[in-house]
């Protein structure tokens, strides 16, 4: 009987029927797996390669798939998607600080990885320089999926989130040009050649990415567009055009998409919360996909003879390599003991390395089965060990933050023959907006509340009504104060009425000086 994977046939209706059906049932089966991880504690990804796994090779699909060039491309397309939706979700009060030590991580952390690992791989394994430094590099990545994932369930100090969702998106960049050199046929480069190269893609990356960036919330911001679901089609068209630009420039595309989706995500943007759930959406997507490919691609009987190797450099490089690469790198910051112990600990590995281990593949380095077995098998048993213990360690070193105080979803509508903007606000369970009166919130000349919907009713408020949670409120503010209005609002949420009064921000008669209570 012939087989319809090896034999090439016309495509009908019929076949992109059940390819439909196929993808559908996927992606429901994968949307439960975010249940059984939220609850377990688990990062997605463990499930969502089993799920590839089973669906490959000796599980119960028996699908064959061997296209390691076609996954590296998928996998580059999410990735991209990936790092847009979490530079769009970094605030950047939070990730300022965190920039240098960040940086540090990026450059010098991942020299002493790649360098500390590779020795590991080398000596206690017996693998070959070119094999064990390609490793090295490979897993030196920590993947900005695995991290977003984790962290933004954990209660950690914002300068620890900060410095490792940089990290994980600044990274790519070094680790890529590293495992390209390594795995490219012939002598590898003298050592200051691919730092220049490293320097110089970043620094070209980061241009492109902040000014591509800023043209793009300059845009937005002042061209209102004829439908509100235009406006996340347009941010994430700006964000891979991001990457693009900064690829072609032989610049790191990965870092420029970074950039450029947190300068758009901290740029206060028409209809933003619309265009957070939107892209959420995408990355959840880009996920689903890139690992459950990474699945189909692995071949499960072939891991067993590269199981205890891989144990043996994943215990090399969770134990000593990346304390080292903490400890070394963070030397010039003033940090505490506790917090560099957690991010010894937090450097989650994920769908990066698995995907940088294809390109040895592609380029026919010898052993590149077992190079990619080896990722695989370190990723998911040390993802499976530290993810569920990372909130276990948080407290045990008491670095848990108890800040309970939840953000105000504001979106933004402009008016622009008005010259105005719409305000729509909604009061979260946690807000202390609760219980203020509208005349308490000290609104600057030029915003008003127009209307509070509460209970699915709305009503036009007087001065003494008592907001309450769960009340969506429509504000009216003129160009001029519509930043001061919402960091007035922002600055209630937070501080309740008596914000401003006690820190100075907001309060009535300060101008625009109020914008710093956001």
């Amino acid at each position: 009987m012939p087989d319809p994977l090896r034999e090439e046939q016309p495509l009908t209706v019929h076949h992109l029927n059940q390819l439909l059906l196929v993808c559908s049932l996927v992606l429901l089966i994968a949307v439960a797996a975010v249940r059984i991880s939220s609850r377990s504690g688990l990062p997605s990804l463990l499930l969502y390669l089993g799920i590839g796994v089973a669906m490959g090779q000796d599980g119960i699909g028996n699908v064959s798939f061997s296209n390691a060039e076609l996954t590296q491309v998928i996998g580059y397309a999410a990735l991209v998607v990936i790092l847009a939706e979490g530079g769009l979700g970094t605030k950047w009060k939070e990730i300022k600080p965190a920039l240098p030590a960040a940086v540090a991580l990026s450059l010098a952390g991942v020299a002493v990885s790649v360098g500390v690992t590779a020795a590991g791989a080398h000596y206690l394994v017996g693998l070959e320089w070119r094999q064990a430094l390609i490793i090295g590099a490979v897993v030196s990545s920590t993947d900005a999926a695995a991290v977003f994932s984790v962290l933004r369930k954990v209660p950690l100090p914002s300068r620890v989130t900060g410095v490792l969702e940089a990290e994980s998106g600044f990274n790519d960049a070094p680790v890529v040009i590293l495992v390209v050199a390594f795995s490219t046929a012939g002598p590898v480069e003298h050592w200051y050649v691919l730092v220049g190269e490293i320097a110089l893609e970043l620094a070209i990356g980061a241009a492109i990415g902040i000014a591509v960036g800023w043209l793009g919330a300059f845009g937005l911001r002042r061209v209102a567009l004829p439908a509100s679901g235009l406006y996340p089609i347009a941010v994430m068209a700006i964000a891979v055009t991001a990457y693009a630009a900064g690829a072609m420039a032989h610049g790191s595309g990965f870092l420029a998409v970074y950039l450029a989706s947190m300068v758009l995500g901290n740029a206060k943007l028409p209809h933003w919360p619309a265009t957070r759930g939107f892209a959420e959406g995408l990355g959840w997507i880009a996920q689903i996909g890139m690992f459950v490919l990474l699945g189909l691609l692995v071949t499960p009987h072939d891991l067993a003879d590269d199981f205890w190797p891989a144990i043996v450099i994943g215990l090399v490089l969770t134990m000593v390599a990346r304390p080292l690469e903490v400890f070394f790198s963070l030397v010039p910051f003033r940090m505490p003991w506790q917090e560099k112990a957690l991010m010894s600990w937090a450097g989650l590995r994920g769908a990066v390395p698995i995907i940088l281990a294809t390109i040895p593949m592609v380029n026919g380095i010898e052993d590149n089965r077992r190079i990619f077995n080896i990722v695989f098998v370190l990723v998911v048993v040390y993802t499976l060990v530290q993810g569920p213990t990372l909130p276990w360690l948080a407290r045990e070193l008491r670095l848990g933050s108890d800040s309970s105080a939840s953000d105000l979803g504001i979106e933004s509508a402009p008016l622009e023959r008005l010259r105005g903007h719409l305000l729509s606000v909604s009061i979260p369970e946690k807000s202390r907006m609760h219980g203020v009166e509208v005349s308490e919130l000290r609104m600057p000349v030029g915003a008003a509340v127009t209307l509070v919907v509460r209970d699915e009713k709305s009503f036009v408020p007087m001065p003494t009504t008592v907001l309450r949670r769960g009340d969506e409120l429509l504000v009216v503010a003129t160009d001029p104060v519509r930043d001061e209005a919402e960091a007035r609002l922002r600055a209630v949420a937070q501080g309740g009425k008596l914000a401003g009064w006690l820190t100075g921000h907001g309060a009535p008669g300060r101008g625009r000086r109020g914008r710093g209570a956001s």
